[in-house]
């Protein structure tokens, strides 16, 4: 690999693995547990695009890929609490490792021959596998379900250039960094100012019983300013001497 792709697979390897570390700290997980998920987080979407190419992973092959989460991990512990209530570094963290892996993902798929679609699908795999293993032992909604906001539509955009740009022999290490750019920037405009794909159009959707379930703040849905204290906890009242209590006792 040149090692300036090299490096943007190690530079998505540590974003992916500071949100997943940020996640434990949010979650009060201990540092194991924080480890266990930095690593899935920066290395899963990479295994899993490797074990399809039916190659051994990168991550087992050098392991410098390794540093970068055990690294995260100590400095978000050594963080305390200011690292308990991060939301925003969570998520342009997860923004910077989409784009990076959209894009290195996409060539290394290319650089095993795979067809172009082919190549497209593995590099969006790289990009959010690791974050959905992350968001699912950290018991969240995957941000790609959830906290979508064209999360995979960028990430699609990216692999879909980097491709092209394969295909038609333009294809250079820097045009890499170049794409990740334009994909982590379009990921944090559409989470800012809530850029969503149309919901479904069904009696049954989310949107047509929204006052009626309980709605879930997901780390990776910025609330509406309507709605930011909605999830602040209620506090009991105590009855004064003239009132009722609860229950219908008087």
């Amino acid at each position: 690999m040149e090692p300036l792709m090299f490096s943007l697979d190690l530079l998505g390897v540590l974003a992916f693995a500071v949100s997943g570390n940020l996640l434990a700290a949010r979650k009060n997980i201990d540092i194991m547990g924080s480890l266990v998920l930095g690593l899935c987080a920066g290395l899963g979407g990479g295994i899993m695009r490797d074990v399809i190419l039916g190659r051994v992973p990168s991550s087992l092959q050098e392991p410098i890929y390794l540093l970068p989460p055990v690294v995260t991990a100590l400095t978000v512990y050594l963080l305390g609490q200011r690292a308990l209530h991060a939301r925003v570094p969570i998520v342009a963290f997860d923004a910077l490792g989409l784009g990076v892996f959209a894009t290195t993902g996409t060539a290394i798929a290319m650089g095993a021959g795979l067809p172009l679609a082919s190549a497209i699908l593995l590099g969006v795999l790289t990009a959010v596998g690791g974050g959905m293993i992350r968001d699912v032992l950290a018991n969240e909604i995957p941000a790609v379900f959830n906290g979508s906001d064209l999360y995979i539509i960028p990430a699609i955009v990216g692999a879909g250039l980097t491709a092209l740009l394969w295909a038609v022999g333009w294809f250079e290490p820097w045009a890499a960094l170049v794409i990740a750019v334009p994909v982590f920037v379009v990921r944090m405009l559409a989470w800012y100012f809530e850029w969503r794909v149309p919901t479904p159009m069904r009696g049954w959707s989310y949107s047509s019983v929204r006052g009626v379930l309980p709605r879930t703040l997901s780390v990776f849905r910025r609330p509406p300013e309507r709605d930011r204290g909605v999830f602040a906890p209620r506090r009991s009242r105590t009855a004064g001497p003239d009132e009722p209590e609860e229950n219908g006792r008087a």
